[in-house]
């Protein structure tokens, strides 16, 4: 593959025409039979498009049929197709946090969570969306007293049934990461699912073939 995309290089979303790098992006190609496929990790052989790397984007970009004008051809395109995505980050999320328990880098548990914090390697808490909010209160609190000014991530994407399938327990409400590449892996793709998520308005900008073609990449990789 071209080391193009690995370049941090400007790429032009095909719904917004806004230029941002490669990781605020999701790339899209054709597959054998003219369906649309979000390539997440940039390495799927072909013509590629880009859409900024947000649900509201994408979901534009399948009502605006952005696509077909973007790749000049007839297109297979999901309607489920922004859904799909979010489902495949999120699996990326859960499997990297599995890795990082395999690791040595998960605590399950307040008690044990409130322990690392308080031993001083803790990079960030998982807490489920679905737990109660007092324990997560009272372990945000130790982590503002335990390092102050120093940033540390709170997690709350996940369900306490999609933790404990992630973890192999059962119950899962609070988990602290430890240091570590396996914690700072899942918190990357943490990041990544965040901004999926986030839903700033998606403008409606002129939506004429050429724009869409300067989205697209110049040539096969």
């Amino acid at each position: 593959m071209s080391n193009r995309l690995e370049s941090g290089s400007q790429r032009t979303c095909i719904v917004t025409r806004a230029k941002a790098g490669p990781g605020d992006m999701i790339r899209f190609v054709l597959g054998p039979e003219a369906e649309v496929v979000a390539d997440l990790r940039r390495k799927l052989p072909g013509r590629g498009v880009w859409v900024a790397a947000r649900a509201d984007a994408v979901a534009a970009a399948v009502q605006r049929k952005a696509f077909a004008r973007a790749f000049k051809a007839e297109v297979k395109v999901s309607g489920s197709l922004p859904a799909d995505i979010e489902a495949l980050l999120t699996e990326n999320c859960l499997q990297a946090l599995s890795l990082a328990k395999k690791a040595g880098q998960v605590v399950t548990g307040f008690f044990k969570a409130e322990a690392a914090i308080k031993g001083g390697s803790v990079v960030g808490l998982v807490h489920a969306s679905d737990g109660g909010a007092d324990g997560g209160r009272k372990l945000s609190q130790a982590l503002r007293r335990r390092f102050g000014g120093e940033e540390r991530a709170e997690i709350r994407l996940f369900t306490s049934p999609q933790l404990s399938l992630a973890l192999g327990l059962t119950n899962v409400i609070h988990a602290a990461l430890t240091e570590g590449t396996a914690s700072e892996a899942f918190l990357s793709h943490c990041r990544r699912l965040e901004r999926y998520r986030s839903a700033p308005s998606v403008s409606d900008p002129s939506d004429s073939a050429e724009g869409a073609l300067e989205a697209a990449d110049d040539g096969a990789i």
